[in-house]
């Protein structure tokens, strides 16, 4: 990908119309393949290892050499960057969307942020997101814009991956390692790839924006089969819920969960036409910055399983308002133990700073 392209690289705004406090613009081009299809790549390729190492690496070779790259660090001023504490761990950025449209070109935002961390030994990985909303202090980017208080995600639309980058570094104190960019409305093609998954509905409730012809999907409390048009719909919805953004935040852990539980069933991993659906599905559209090895990832991740997966969300004061913006405000003594934690690579004390 070319410099130019990644700054212009647009999000989907997805439901929201844009704020007087975000940037607006023409949409420019984007390469389609972003739309496509994907999952957070850590994920994929500890799968791809759990299904034996020669397999694995075939694969992953494969995946390894087409996947796009991005540049991520560029225009990351390395003297702001935080020092690195604990030497062998690692630390992803994972960036994505859920769009409705999958060719869609409007917008510039990032819907979802991920930060995930993996421990020196790599027996585990800590999923922290960090809700869009998030009302934080926007470095100024190689390009002029920033310099201010604003929701995260806006630091995307003025300075792309870089400037996404550097805010989340400076409101986590974690230096980043990788960035990885997904799109969360590729989940349909993932899940029946996969053939379908299973997800503990925890409350009953309407999609508003649904994929049926109507634009509505009724989700019953308990335990539910989904296919990917309905895995889709209960990882977007935030309409039908009090809490919004945070109830989507849940159901989209639970469904990366779920893909992963399925895919290390063994009916996938034992099966190559399941499994080259499965990795056609998700390498299409993943994205990583230029010094990402995806076969290196998937050997020091081959045993990891979802029982090994932890998720957390930034700790928050809830949701307020600044000038005319609902923003969600976060509690920065909580979030400093649990980034401090993360920092150092203590993982008992991000297990307990994330509850």
């Amino acid at each position: 990908m070319r410099h130019r392209e990644e700054y212009a690289e647009p999000e989907s705004r997805f439901f929201d119309e844009p704020s007087a406090a975000e940037p607006t613009g023409e949409p420019r081009p984007r390469r389609r393949r972003w739309r496509r299809v994907a999952l957070i790549t850590f994920l994929v390729v500890a799968l791809l290892g759990g299904g034996g190492l020669i397999a694995a690496g075939l694969y992953v070779r494969s995946i390894d050499s087409d996947i796009e790259r991005v540049d991520a660090f560029d225009d990351v001023p390395d003297a702001s960057r935080p020092q690195v504490v604990a030497k062998g761990a690692m630390n992803i950025m994972i960036l994505g969307s859920d769009s409705r449209d999958p060719e869609s070109s409007s917008g510039s935002r990032s819907d979802t942020i991920i930060l995930a961390h993996l421990p020196k030994d790599r027996s585990s990985a800590q999923l922290i997101s960090i809700p869009r909303d998030t009302w934080v202090h926007v470095p100024k980017s190689a390009r002029g814009q920033g310099g201010r208080d604003a929701k995260i995600n806006a630091s995307y639309a003025w300075g792309g991956i870089p400037l996404m980058v550097q805010t989340v570094e400076k409101f986590t104190g974690v230096r980043v390692d990788h960035v990885t960019m997904v799109d969360f409305a590729g989940f349909k093609e993932i899940v029946d790839a996969l053939g379908g998954i299973e997800i503990d509905v925890d409350q009953s409730f309407t999609s508003t924006h649904s994929l049926n012809p109507d634009g509505r999907r009724e989700f019953v409390k308990g335990r539910q089969s989904m296919d990917g048009a309905a895995a889709l719909d209960y990882a977007r919805e935030r309409y039908a819920f009090a809490n919004g953004d945070f109830a989507r935040i849940k159901h989209q852990q639970q469904v990366i969960k779920a893909i992963l539980d399925k895919a290390a069933s063994g009916g996938v991993l034992a099966n190559p036409g399941k499994l080259n659906s499965f990795v056609k599905a998700t390498a299409n559209a993943v994205a990583v910055d230029k010094s990402m090895s995806l076969v290196d990832l998937a050997m020091e991740l081959r045993h990891l399983r979802s029982g090994n997966l932890g998720f957390f969300t930034c700790p928050t004061k809830g949701t307020g308002r600044i000038g005319s913006e609902s923003v969600v405000l976060a509690d920065t003594a909580k979030a400093k133990r649990l980034f401090d934690a993360v920092r150092r690579d203590s993982v008992p004390e991000i297990l307990t700073a994330g509850k």
